[in-house]
Protein backbone atom coordinates (compact mmCIF):
# COMPACT_ATOMS: atom_id res chain seq x y z
CA UNK A 1 0.00 0.00 0.00
CA UNK A 2 1.80 3.22 1.02
CA UNK A 3 4.95 3.90 1.54
CA UNK A 4 4.11 5.66 5.08
CA UNK A 5 4.01 2.47 7.83
CA UNK A 6 0.58 1.04 7.93
CA UNK A 7 -1.62 2.54 10.97
CA UNK A 8 -4.23 0.75 12.73
CA UNK A 9 -7.30 0.38 10.57
CA UNK A 10 -10.71 2.12 11.76
CA UNK A 11 -13.07 -0.69 13.93
CA UNK A 12 -16.61 0.88 15.08
CA UNK A 13 -15.95 -1.15 18.25
CA UNK A 14 -14.97 1.91 20.92
CA UNK A 15 -17.76 2.94 22.59
CA UNK A 16 -18.30 6.93 22.19
CA UNK A 17 -16.63 6.73 18.76
CA UNK A 18 -17.99 8.47 15.77
CA UNK A 19 -17.71 5.12 13.89
CA UNK A 20 -19.48 3.29 16.89
CA UNK A 21 -22.44 6.19 16.60
CA UNK A 22 -22.41 5.47 12.60
CA UNK A 23 -23.22 1.68 13.41
CA UNK A 24 -25.16 2.07 16.30
CA UNK A 25 -27.52 5.21 15.35
CA UNK A 26 -27.25 6.37 12.17
CA UNK A 27 -28.11 3.07 10.40
CA UNK A 28 -30.96 2.20 12.60
CA UNK A 29 -32.28 5.75 11.47
CA UNK A 30 -31.42 5.19 8.02
CA UNK A 31 -33.74 2.15 8.47
CA UNK A 32 -36.64 3.79 9.88
CA UNK A 33 -36.45 6.43 7.00
CA UNK A 34 -36.07 3.97 4.30
CA UNK A 35 -39.43 2.48 6.13
CA UNK A 36 -40.77 6.12 5.71
CA UNK A 37 -40.16 6.50 2.49
CA UNK A 38 -41.82 3.92 0.07
CA UNK A 39 -44.99 1.32 1.28
CA UNK A 40 -43.23 -1.94 1.49
CA UNK A 41 -45.53 -4.75 2.32
CA UNK A 42 -44.97 -7.06 5.45
CA UNK A 43 -42.31 -9.51 3.35
CA UNK A 44 -40.21 -5.94 3.46
CA UNK A 45 -40.86 -4.82 6.65
CA UNK A 46 -40.21 -7.99 8.46
CA UNK A 47 -36.53 -8.01 6.65
CA UNK A 48 -35.85 -4.37 7.84
CA UNK A 49 -36.80 -5.64 11.17
CA UNK A 50 -34.37 -8.87 10.98
CA UNK A 51 -32.10 -6.29 9.54
CA UNK A 52 -32.09 -3.54 12.50
CA UNK A 53 -31.47 -6.52 14.42
CA UNK A 54 -28.30 -7.80 13.04
CA UNK A 55 -26.86 -4.82 12.47
CA UNK A 56 -27.35 -3.81 16.34
CA UNK A 57 -27.18 -6.81 18.43
CA UNK A 58 -26.27 -9.39 15.54
CA UNK A 59 -22.75 -10.56 13.31
CA UNK A 60 -21.96 -10.49 10.17
CA UNK A 61 -23.47 -13.03 7.88
CA UNK A 62 -22.83 -14.90 4.76
CA UNK A 63 -24.79 -14.84 1.94
CA UNK A 64 -26.75 -17.44 0.09
CA UNK A 65 -25.32 -19.38 -1.99
CA UNK A 66 -27.05 -18.31 -5.30
CA UNK A 67 -26.87 -14.48 -4.32
CA UNK A 68 -26.00 -12.75 -7.98
CA UNK A 69 -22.76 -11.13 -5.75
CA UNK A 70 -21.68 -13.93 -3.62
CA UNK A 71 -18.41 -14.77 -5.37
CA UNK A 72 -17.56 -11.29 -5.67
CA UNK A 73 -18.26 -10.33 -1.79
CA UNK A 74 -16.44 -13.28 -0.95
CA UNK A 75 -13.04 -12.20 -2.64
CA UNK A 76 -14.06 -9.15 -0.87
CA UNK A 77 -13.77 -10.54 2.67
CA UNK A 78 -17.03 -11.89 3.48
CA UNK A 79 -15.99 -15.36 4.38
CA UNK A 80 -12.94 -13.80 6.93
CA UNK A 81 -15.63 -11.69 8.84
CA UNK A 82 -18.42 -14.13 8.83
CA UNK A 83 -19.68 -14.81 12.15
CA UNK A 84 -18.02 -11.85 13.94
CA UNK A 85 -20.11 -8.32 15.38
CA UNK A 86 -20.49 -5.70 12.59
CA UNK A 87 -18.71 -3.34 15.13
CA UNK A 88 -15.36 -6.10 15.25
CA UNK A 89 -14.61 -5.70 11.48
CA UNK A 90 -13.04 -2.59 9.67
CA UNK A 91 -15.50 0.59 9.84
CA UNK A 92 -15.31 0.91 5.99
CA UNK A 93 -16.39 -2.60 5.13
CA UNK A 94 -18.85 -2.80 7.65
CA UNK A 95 -20.50 0.18 6.65
CA UNK A 96 -20.59 -0.79 3.01
CA UNK A 97 -21.34 -4.12 4.05
CA UNK A 98 -25.21 -2.37 5.70
CA UNK A 99 -25.97 -0.97 2.64
CA UNK A 100 -25.62 -3.82 0.67
CA UNK A 101 -28.08 -5.89 3.38
CA UNK A 102 -30.28 -2.97 2.90
CA UNK A 103 -30.72 -3.50 -0.60
CA UNK A 104 -31.21 -7.20 0.01
CA UNK A 105 -34.25 -6.29 2.74
CA UNK A 106 -36.02 -3.97 0.66
CA UNK A 107 -35.62 -6.35 -2.95
CA UNK A 108 -33.42 -4.36 -4.74
CA UNK A 109 -31.58 -7.14 -6.39
CA UNK A 110 -35.47 -8.79 -7.52
CA UNK A 111 -36.93 -10.44 -8.49
CA UNK A 112 -40.00 -8.90 -7.74
CA UNK A 113 -41.94 -5.59 -7.54
CA UNK A 114 -39.51 -3.73 -5.30
CA UNK A 115 -36.58 -4.99 -8.03
CA UNK A 116 -33.97 -2.00 -8.93
CA UNK A 117 -36.28 0.40 -6.49
CA UNK A 118 -33.92 3.14 -5.03
CA UNK A 119 -34.96 3.26 -1.62
CA UNK A 120 -33.56 6.57 -1.00
CA UNK A 121 -34.99 7.92 -4.69
CA UNK A 122 -37.72 9.86 -2.13
CA UNK A 123 -34.83 12.20 -0.73
CA UNK A 124 -32.88 12.44 -3.62
CA UNK A 125 -35.60 13.74 -5.63
CA UNK A 126 -36.79 16.02 -3.09
CA UNK A 127 -33.57 17.77 -2.61
CA UNK A 128 -32.75 17.88 -6.29
CA UNK A 129 -35.58 20.11 -6.57
CA UNK A 130 -35.81 21.88 -3.25
CA UNK A 131 -35.64 26.21 -3.02
CA UNK A 132 -32.01 25.81 -2.53
CA UNK A 133 -31.02 24.01 -5.78
CA UNK A 134 -32.68 27.06 -7.69
CA UNK A 135 -31.05 29.61 -5.68
CA UNK A 136 -27.53 27.98 -6.36
CA UNK A 137 -28.21 27.63 -9.71
CA UNK A 138 -29.80 31.33 -10.39
CA UNK A 139 -25.73 32.33 -8.32
CA UNK A 140 -24.54 30.88 -11.68
CA UNK A 141 -25.84 33.77 -14.16
CA UNK A 142 -23.57 36.29 -12.05
CA UNK A 143 -20.06 34.18 -12.77
CA UNK A 144 -21.05 34.79 -16.41
CA UNK A 145 -18.87 37.76 -16.54
CA UNK A 146 -16.05 36.86 -14.67
CA UNK A 147 -12.67 35.64 -16.26
CA UNK A 148 -12.31 32.15 -16.70
CA UNK A 149 -9.98 31.36 -14.23
CA UNK A 150 -12.33 32.91 -11.28
CA UNK A 151 -15.33 31.08 -12.79
CA UNK A 152 -12.94 28.09 -12.74
CA UNK A 153 -11.89 28.30 -8.97
CA UNK A 154 -15.58 29.12 -7.99
CA UNK A 155 -16.92 25.97 -9.49
CA UNK A 156 -13.92 23.70 -7.86
CA UNK A 157 -15.42 25.37 -4.66
CA UNK A 158 -18.53 24.51 -5.14
CA UNK A 159 -17.75 21.07 -6.13
CA UNK A 160 -15.71 20.78 -3.06
CA UNK A 161 -18.39 21.84 -0.91
CA UNK A 162 -21.30 19.65 -2.47
CA UNK A 163 -24.52 20.83 -0.55
CA UNK A 164 -22.69 23.82 0.24
CA UNK A 165 -22.06 24.55 -3.00
CA UNK A 166 -23.59 28.41 -2.97
CA UNK A 167 -20.38 28.93 -0.89
CA UNK A 168 -18.08 28.17 -3.83
CA UNK A 169 -20.70 30.10 -6.91
CA UNK A 170 -21.67 32.81 -4.84
CA UNK A 171 -19.55 36.16 -5.57
CA UNK A 172 -18.09 38.58 -2.74
CA UNK A 173 -19.50 41.21 -1.93
CA UNK A 174 -16.66 43.35 -3.29
CA UNK A 175 -17.62 41.37 -6.68
CA UNK A 176 -14.07 41.31 -7.25
CA UNK A 177 -13.24 37.36 -6.63
CA UNK A 178 -15.14 34.62 -5.55
CA UNK A 179 -15.80 34.33 -2.50
CA UNK A 180 -13.33 32.23 -0.25
CA UNK A 181 -14.72 28.66 1.63
CA UNK A 182 -14.11 28.99 4.71
CA UNK A 183 -12.59 25.90 6.71
CA UNK A 184 -10.27 25.09 3.83
CA UNK A 185 -7.74 23.25 6.28
CA UNK A 186 -5.13 21.89 3.34
CA UNK A 187 -5.14 23.47 -0.64
CA UNK A 188 -3.28 22.21 -3.66
CA UNK A 189 -5.80 23.84 -6.18
CA UNK A 190 -2.92 25.36 -7.66
CA UNK A 191 -0.86 22.12 -8.09
CA UNK A 192 -4.83 20.25 -9.78
CA UNK A 193 -4.97 23.69 -12.33
CA UNK A 194 -1.29 22.60 -13.49
CA UNK A 195 -2.65 19.34 -14.28
CA UNK A 196 -5.50 20.96 -16.60
CA UNK A 197 -3.91 23.36 -18.22
CA UNK A 198 -5.83 25.49 -20.71
CA UNK A 199 -4.62 23.43 -23.84
CA UNK A 200 -5.54 20.21 -22.30
CA UNK A 201 -6.20 16.83 -24.58
CA UNK A 202 -6.52 14.79 -21.75
CA UNK A 203 -9.09 12.79 -19.59
CA UNK A 204 -10.29 13.69 -16.46
CA UNK A 205 -11.93 10.62 -14.25
CA UNK A 206 -14.13 12.20 -11.72
CA UNK A 207 -15.31 9.61 -8.71
CA UNK A 208 -18.52 11.18 -7.87
CA UNK A 209 -19.89 11.15 -4.21
CA UNK A 210 -23.37 12.11 -3.82
CA UNK A 211 -26.19 12.89 -6.15
CA UNK A 212 -28.80 15.92 -5.67
CA UNK A 213 -27.17 19.49 -4.80
CA UNK A 214 -23.54 17.70 -4.99
CA UNK A 215 -23.56 16.12 -8.12
CA UNK A 216 -24.32 19.15 -10.15
CA UNK A 217 -21.43 21.03 -8.70
CA UNK A 218 -19.83 17.98 -10.26
CA UNK A 219 -21.42 18.10 -13.30
CA UNK A 220 -20.91 21.77 -13.48
CA UNK A 221 -17.07 21.72 -12.89
CA UNK A 222 -16.75 19.35 -16.12
CA UNK A 223 -18.78 21.17 -18.13
CA UNK A 224 -16.21 23.91 -18.01
CA UNK A 225 -13.16 21.77 -18.35
CA UNK A 226 -14.50 20.42 -21.65
CA UNK A 227 -16.09 24.27 -22.62
CA UNK A 228 -12.60 26.13 -21.99
CA UNK A 229 -10.61 23.09 -23.62
CA UNK A 230 -8.91 21.80 -20.15
CA UNK A 231 -9.88 18.21 -21.02
CA UNK A 232 -10.61 16.31 -24.16
CA UNK A 233 -13.07 14.24 -22.33
CA UNK A 234 -14.27 13.29 -18.78
CA UNK A 235 -15.45 10.15 -17.32
CA UNK A 236 -17.96 10.45 -14.29
CA UNK A 237 -17.49 7.29 -11.82
CA UNK A 238 -21.02 6.87 -9.93
CA UNK A 239 -22.27 3.59 -7.96
CA UNK A 240 -23.77 0.97 -9.53
CA UNK A 241 -26.22 0.54 -6.80
CA UNK A 242 -28.10 2.81 -4.55
CA UNK A 243 -25.76 3.20 -1.78
CA UNK A 244 -25.06 5.45 1.66
CA UNK A 245 -28.21 6.83 0.92
CA UNK A 246 -27.18 9.54 -1.17
CA UNK A 247 -24.48 8.57 -3.64
CA UNK A 248 -24.88 9.19 -7.38
CA UNK A 249 -26.02 6.43 -9.40
CA UNK A 250 -26.56 6.42 -13.43
CA UNK A 251 -30.19 7.44 -12.90
CA UNK A 252 -29.37 10.12 -10.95
CA UNK A 253 -26.97 11.39 -13.47
CA UNK A 254 -29.61 11.52 -15.66
CA UNK A 255 -31.72 13.51 -12.78
CA UNK A 256 -29.54 15.74 -12.59
CA UNK A 257 -28.88 16.81 -15.81
CA UNK A 258 -32.40 17.28 -16.55
CA UNK A 259 -32.81 19.00 -13.62
CA UNK A 260 -29.92 21.39 -15.14
CA UNK A 261 -31.62 21.63 -18.81
CA UNK A 262 -34.90 23.03 -17.12
CA UNK A 263 -33.39 25.43 -15.73
CA UNK A 264 -33.30 29.01 -16.31
CA UNK A 265 -30.08 31.20 -16.93
CA UNK A 266 -26.43 29.80 -17.40
CA UNK A 267 -27.95 26.77 -15.61
CA UNK A 268 -29.52 25.66 -18.87
CA UNK A 269 -26.05 26.45 -20.80
CA UNK A 270 -24.15 24.45 -18.67
CA UNK A 271 -27.08 22.09 -19.08
CA UNK A 272 -26.82 21.75 -22.77
CA UNK A 273 -23.03 21.63 -22.20
CA UNK A 274 -23.44 18.39 -20.45
CA UNK A 275 -26.05 16.92 -22.39
CA UNK A 276 -24.07 17.44 -26.04
CA UNK A 277 -21.00 16.07 -24.48
CA UNK A 278 -23.37 12.88 -23.34
CA UNK A 279 -24.10 12.42 -26.93
CA UNK A 280 -21.10 12.83 -28.99
CA UNK A 281 -18.84 11.06 -26.38
CA UNK A 282 -17.17 13.18 -24.79
CA UNK A 283 -18.87 12.80 -21.15
CA UNK A 284 -19.34 8.75 -20.40
CA UNK A 285 -21.02 7.45 -17.15
CA UNK A 286 -18.81 4.52 -15.41
CA UNK A 287 -20.57 2.15 -12.63
CA UNK A 288 -17.67 -0.10 -12.08
CA UNK A 289 -18.79 -2.69 -9.28
CA UNK A 290 -15.55 -1.85 -7.21
CA UNK A 291 -17.24 1.49 -6.51
CA UNK A 292 -19.75 -0.31 -3.87
CA UNK A 293 -16.97 -2.25 -2.51
CA UNK A 294 -15.70 -2.40 0.96
CA UNK A 295 -12.16 -1.82 0.28
CA UNK A 296 -9.85 0.92 0.25
CA UNK A 297 -8.93 1.94 -3.83
CA UNK A 298 -5.11 0.33 -3.41
CA UNK A 299 -7.24 -3.06 -3.30
CA UNK A 300 -8.70 -2.21 -6.47
CA UNK A 301 -9.29 -4.61 -9.62
CA UNK A 302 -6.40 -4.71 -12.56
CA UNK A 303 -9.47 -3.27 -15.48
CA UNK A 304 -10.12 0.14 -13.06
CA UNK A 305 -6.68 0.70 -12.15
CA UNK A 306 -5.67 0.59 -16.00
CA UNK A 307 -8.57 2.88 -16.41
CA UNK A 308 -7.20 5.23 -13.95
CA UNK A 309 -3.88 4.84 -14.75
CA UNK A 310 -4.99 6.54 -18.35
CA UNK A 311 -6.17 9.96 -16.81
CA UNK A 312 -4.55 13.02 -16.47
CA UNK A 313 -5.59 13.25 -13.07
CA UNK A 314 -8.59 11.41 -11.10
CA UNK A 315 -10.67 13.31 -9.17
CA UNK A 316 -11.76 11.82 -5.87
CA UNK A 317 -15.21 13.71 -4.11
CA UNK A 318 -16.48 13.34 -0.68
CA UNK A 319 -15.46 11.78 2.30
CA UNK A 320 -16.31 8.41 1.65
CA UNK A 321 -14.13 8.19 -1.35
CA UNK A 322 -11.32 9.68 0.49
CA UNK A 323 -11.81 7.30 3.09
CA UNK A 324 -10.76 4.39 0.33
CA UNK A 325 -8.04 6.42 -1.05
CA UNK A 326 -5.96 6.95 1.81
CA UNK A 327 -7.17 3.87 3.95
CA UNK A 328 -9.35 4.24 6.56
CA UNK A 329 -7.10 3.99 9.36
CA UNK A 330 -5.68 6.02 12.65
CA UNK A 331 -3.24 7.88 10.57
CA UNK A 332 -1.02 10.59 12.20
CA UNK A 333 -2.82 13.96 10.66
CA UNK A 334 0.50 15.06 9.50
CA UNK A 335 1.53 11.70 7.29
CA UNK A 336 1.90 12.98 4.08
CA UNK A 337 -1.12 12.34 1.47
CA UNK A 338 1.34 11.64 -1.40
CA UNK A 339 3.08 8.68 1.08
CA UNK A 340 -0.45 7.07 1.21
CA UNK A 341 -1.55 7.73 -1.80
CA UNK A 342 2.01 6.16 -3.79
CA UNK A 343 0.05 3.13 -4.97
CA UNK A 344 -2.58 5.16 -7.01
CA UNK A 345 -1.68 4.36 -10.98
CA UNK A 346 -1.59 7.79 -12.09
CA UNK A 347 -1.89 11.48 -10.38
CA UNK A 348 -4.96 11.95 -8.04
CA UNK A 349 -6.39 15.06 -6.36
CA UNK A 350 -9.19 14.68 -3.11
CA UNK A 351 -12.00 17.10 -2.57
CA UNK A 352 -13.41 16.19 0.63
CA UNK A 353 -15.16 17.92 3.42
CA UNK A 354 -14.56 16.73 6.55
CA UNK A 355 -17.03 13.91 7.84
CA UNK A 356 -15.18 11.33 9.03
CA UNK A 357 -11.90 10.85 11.86
CA UNK A 358 -9.56 9.96 8.82
CA UNK A 359 -6.73 12.64 7.91
CA UNK A 360 -3.41 12.67 6.31
CA UNK A 361 -1.10 15.34 4.60
CA UNK A 362 -2.36 18.21 7.52
CA UNK A 363 0.31 20.94 9.00
CA UNK A 364 1.39 20.07 11.84
CA UNK A 365 0.63 23.97 12.94
CA UNK A 366 -3.36 23.86 11.73
CA UNK A 367 -3.81 20.70 12.94
CA UNK A 368 -2.50 21.79 16.54
CA UNK A 369 -5.07 24.88 15.97
CA UNK A 370 -7.90 23.23 15.09
CA UNK A 371 -7.37 20.76 17.84
CA UNK A 372 -7.34 23.72 20.27
CA UNK A 373 -10.45 25.85 19.27
CA UNK A 374 -12.73 22.55 18.75
CA UNK A 375 -10.99 19.57 19.72
CA UNK A 376 -12.07 16.75 17.89
CA UNK A 377 -15.15 18.16 16.49
CA UNK A 378 -13.39 19.31 13.33
CA UNK A 379 -13.13 15.94 12.01
CA UNK A 380 -16.33 15.12 11.51
CA UNK A 381 -18.45 18.03 11.61
CA UNK A 382 -18.63 18.97 7.91
CA UNK A 383 -17.57 22.64 8.67
CA UNK A 384 -14.25 22.13 7.40
CA UNK A 385 -12.50 20.36 3.34
CA UNK A 386 -9.57 19.90 1.63
CA UNK A 387 -8.30 19.81 -1.51
CA UNK A 388 -5.04 17.62 -1.62
CA UNK A 389 -3.19 16.51 -4.72
CA UNK A 390 -0.74 13.89 -5.72
CA UNK A 391 0.55 14.93 -8.87
CA UNK A 392 3.63 11.72 -9.16
CA UNK A 393 1.07 8.87 -8.13
CA UNK A 394 1.59 6.30 -10.57
CA UNK A 395 5.04 7.07 -11.96
CA UNK A 396 4.04 10.10 -13.22
CA UNK A 397 7.08 12.58 -12.79
CA UNK A 398 9.93 12.27 -10.14
CA UNK A 399 7.97 12.09 -6.68
CA UNK A 400 8.76 13.22 -3.19
CA UNK A 401 11.95 13.14 -2.09
CA UNK A 402 13.18 11.91 -5.37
Amino acid sequence: MPDAAPAPVILGNETGSFPYSVLAERHPAIIRQVRESLPYGPHRQRALDALLTSCTKGVIESFPSDAHDRDRWAAWGLDRYAGQSWFDVPWLWSESYFYRQLLEAVGYFGPGPEQAIDPFGPVKLAELDAPETDEELAALDSLESRPADERAQALLHGSLWGNRADLGFRLSAGGDTPAAAPGLVADDSETLWSLLPPSGTGTLCLIADNAGRELIPDLLLIAHLLAEGRVERAVLHVKPDPYYVSDATPADVLDALRRLTAAPGAAAAYGRCLWSATTDGRLTVRAHPFSCGPLPYAEMPDDLRAELAAATVTVVKGDLNYRRLVGDRHWPPPTPFADVTAYFPGPVAALRTLKSDVICGLDIDTEAALVAEEGQGWRTGGTHALIQVNAWAGGGGRGPGA
